[in-house]
């Protein structure tokens, strides 16, 4: 085992239910910056463990790279309640370690090959100085591995130190013309970040152009970070003798290549919070209160955070005394299929609140995604209306137009199909819906899921094949219309090992 670390890279993480899935995020990007998709199994899965032990305060993370392993120190300023777990994936060694008032639960992880083998190639490489072109390769790979925005300045400091610098200090700004501020600073010696750090608020680093400066007894070379004709920021880099014409020409090929990267990462970010934003916009804004119902709802989009998901849900009042219900499912994902689910969303809420019956809505809306020609997509959908009654139980009417077939549970755990099959939206002019009518009594379950869950693969096998959902269902009496719309999810979950290539929506009523 090498005694010092050849790459860093932290990030520090607030509490609450985003910190392990953040925490897990987190290692894979620098799992994929280090090219060590070998461990990345084993790196998210002792990442998450490590996060869910301090997950209620805030807490840093540091992985550390030694050559022939990976190490991740979870830092908090504050204790844990509870003993800590060891890891249950393959560790090399773990331990506890105390630092005045910071605790720090650290796991090392061997990477698949011989040590000394593994050190020799960092030898060799380091030895070659930055006169191997191969540099710039893997400079560029490593760059490519990540579009977080955040990562991309520790990424270019973990590339130049120590083979070009014996430190960096990467600067960005927001706008291109706005102040510019400190994004990532690394030094081949950890103990020297500090005092370097307090150095730097005297550097006047250019907008523009390279430049060479001076910072105490070192040499520091400014290159711009730009990329489409605008300035992202400055890296800048320092080492105790000058630069040579040959590092800063290096120097200047990895800027422009970090600017290129910075630049996609940050376009990235942008469209991926427009689409979140979008997403948003076309779910529910609020859960109403309905008299005599018990609801509980699931949503999980499959795309990758710049893509928007097909499948929606929606429950709002109605009327006075009747509030509607719906989950759909439009062919496709992205804008296209958003602006049908917009379209889907908003037309049920106003013909609803006009008066139409749910078969009636249904028929208009099937006209209205005709009407929009070429840019018209298929759309399942199951459309209810709900109705306490005075004596008791809730009276529901609902369309099923060509939408998986809502189930009933009774509390004695049959379940029963309730929805008769009817034509799915947007595809023939002249359908005539008809709504059944169904009684749920108390502690009646209707679950109502998208193909996310009913056609959810594993192998060879469908989740509802031989009555899956079913199954599934009955095993839920009992419980609340939450755990209920969890335990479905759970089970979607756990029928195949790998991630869903679907969007899951998931509603359950439930008559108190």
């Amino acid at each position: 085992m090498t005694a010092s670390s050849r790459a860093v890279l932290a990030a520090t993480f607030a509490p609450g239910e985003t910190a392990v899935p953040s925490a897990r995020r987190f290692t894979r990007e620098v799992m994929t910056a280090w090219a060590a998709s070998t461990v990345l199994p084993a790196a998210e899965q002792l990442a998450e463990e490590l996060a869910a032990q301090v997950a209620e305060a805030p807490f840093e993370i540091v992985w550390k790279h030694y050559g022939d392993a990976v190490q991740v120190e979870f830092r908090q300023r504050t204790a844990p309640n509870g003993d800590p777990k060891g890891p249950s994936v393959d560790v090399e060694e773990w331990g506890i370690t105390f630092a005045g008032d910071s605790r720090v639960h650290w796991a090392r992880l061997t990477l698949p090959g011989s040590a000394d083998r593994v050190a020799a190639e960092w030898a060799e490489e380091t030895s070659r100085g930055p006169h191997w072109l191969g540099f710039l390769a893997d400079a560029s790979d490593l760059l490519a591995g990540t579009l977080d925005p955040d990562m991309v300045p520790a990424i270019i400091a973990q590339i130049v130190v120590p083979r070009l610098s014996a430190w960096c200090a990467v600067y960005t700004s927001d706008t291109g013309s706005g102040p510019r501020r400190l994004a990532y600073l690394w030094h081949a010696d950890e103990a020297r970040i500090d005092g370097l750090r307090e150095q730097l608020t005297e550097l006047n680093v250019p907008d523009s152009t390279a430049a060479s400066l001076q910072l105490a007894d070192s040499q520091v070379l400014a290159v711009p970070l730009i990329a489409r004709g605008r300035s992202l920021g400055a890296m800048c880099l320092g080492r105790p003798d000058r630069f040579t014409d040959e590092s800063i020409q290096f120097s200047e090929d990895i800027a422009r290549r970090a600017a290129l990267a910075m630049d996609n990462a940050r376009l990235y970010a942008q469209q991926a919070a427009a689409n979140r934003a979008l997403q948003r916009s076309l779910l529910p804004p609020n859960e109403p209160e309905v008299p005599g119902l018990d609801y509980g709802v699931v949503y999980e989009p499959a795309g990758e955070a710049n893509e928007v998901g097909g499948d929606f849900y929606d429950l709002f009042k109605a009327g006075d005394e009747s509030w509607r219900f719906a989950i759909g499912d439009v062919c496709g994902t992205g804008p296209e299929a958003a602006a049908v689910t917009g379209l889907a969303r908003h037309t049920l809420r106003l013909l609803a609140r006009e008066g139409y019956g749910v078969a009636a809505v249904l028929g208009r809306l099937n006209q209205a995604i005709l009407e929009e020609g070429e840019r018209a997509r298929f759309l399942t959908l199951l459309h209810g209306d709900i109705t306490p009654l005075e004596s008791g139980g809730l009276e529901v009417r609902l369309v099923s137009a060509g939408h998986p077939e809502a189930l009933r549970l009774k509390p004695s755990g049959v379940v029963e199909p309730v929805t008769t099959p009817q034509s799915l939206l947007g595809v023939f002019p002249e359908v005539v819906f008809e709504a059944d009518t169904i009684h749920l009594d108390h502690g009646d379950v209707l679950l109502a899921v998208t193909d996310g869950v009913t056609e959810r693969r594993s192998g060879g096998r469908l989740l509802d094949d031989d009555g899956g959902l079913a199954k599934l269902l009955a095993e839920c009496a009992g419980l609340s219309a939450r755990a209920v719309a969890e335990r479905i999810r759970r089970g979607a979950a756990d029928f195949a090992p790998e991630p869903s290539a679907d969007d899951l929506a998931i509603l359950v009523l439930r008559a108190r």
